[in-house]
């Protein structure tokens, strides 16, 4: 009896071709998995660009490679509160047409007591749009901070109980500052658990985490892992001026910002919106133009 498999090919070089078999397989899944957070949907804040209307931004947007965008509605935004019910339908319609999309926008609210705070979130259910991120609280100085957190907590039950009743979730972002609520993120995450709802959780920005958290960041990017909602991408460096040092925005890839984090995330199972964020000087049209589409080449290097 001979030493062999069918067709003449020997156990030897049966193994060997299975084993390049799937080891090719493996090769395979990689590169597919590769592939789709390559492709993986990339939005922008439209706040450098928001003097333009709906056609224009979507024409900005296809012309850099953008998927969308996250809007700003609120006082001197893109699209003023008052108008709410009429621009916003017009720009999700102009921007479907181009195979785009608007998953976020931006507001003001963190008091359902604010005059357009339930018309902005019903003409946000409306559209179909289904994260909305909150405003921003500053401590007030002379009030114990847990106290304060109490009162936020309240606040931000309230908000996710009207937006349970929309089908649509609220998102805390956190924003470097020595007097901002969510800065530290431990507040934020401590007044979303003390009155706990399923529709209030975080639009996370890796930036402002990583100037107030540190080399620490990575402790509070896992506590705010199972609330996140979008993840924000923009990058800084600290700057000597002279009095202190301070942290200045830069474009992607020239700064403090972890380059693993994002591809991390993806690979963890997040599918919410990623959105980058423009705070560095970005000069005239143009240039604003083109800094944007480096950006995104540098983000979906990242990823891919």
């Amino acid at each position: 009896m001979t030493n062999s498999c069918s067709h003449g090919l020997s156990r030897k070089d049966f193994i060997s071709t299975a084993a390049f078999a799937l080891l090719g397989t493996a090769t395979g899944l990689k590169a597919a998995q590769a592939s789709s957070y390559a492709n993986y949907p990339i939005i922008a804040f439209s706040k450098p660009f928001q003097e333009l209307n709906a056609k224009d931004t979507a024409d900005l947007v296809s012309d850099i490679g953008w998927n969308g965008i996250e809007c700003p509605v609120r006082p001197k935004g893109q699209i003023e509160p008052d108008r709410v019910d009429d621009l916003l339908p017009q720009f999700v319609e102009t921007f479907k047409t181009r195979g785009l999309s608007i998953p976020i926008i931006v507001t003001d609210i963190m008091d359902m007591r604010l005059p357009y705070a339930e018309k902005v979130l019903r003409a946000a259910a409306r559209s179909g749009i289904k994260i909305i991120r909150l405003g921003q609280v500053k401590y007030v100085a002379n009030r114990s901070i847990p106290d304060q957190i109490d009162e936020i907590a309240k606040k931000l039950k309230d908000i996710g109980d009207a937006c349970a009743q929309l089908g649509i979730k609220a998102g805390v972002e956190n924003h470097e500052g020595a007097s901002i609520f969510a800065a530290p993120i431990w507040d934020a995450y401590t007044a979303i658990t003390k009155e706990p709802t399923k529709n209030i959780g975080f639009c996370f920005d890796i930036g402002h985490a990583t100037i107030e958290g540190g080399v620490s960041w990575p402790i509070q990017a896992r506590l705010v892992e199972p609330y996140l909602l979008s993840l924000y991408v923009k990058d800084f460096t600290w700057v000597k001026g002279p009095k202190a040092w301070k942290p200045t925005w830069c474009p992607l890839g020239q700064g403090m910002l972890d380059k693993t984090y994002v591809p991390k995330l993806l690979k963890s199972g997040f599918k919410g919106p990623l959105c980058q964020h423009h705070e560095y000087p970005l000069g005239d049209r143009k240039q604003m133009i083109a800094y944007m589409k480096r950006d995104l080449a540098v983000l979906r290097q990242w990823i891919a």
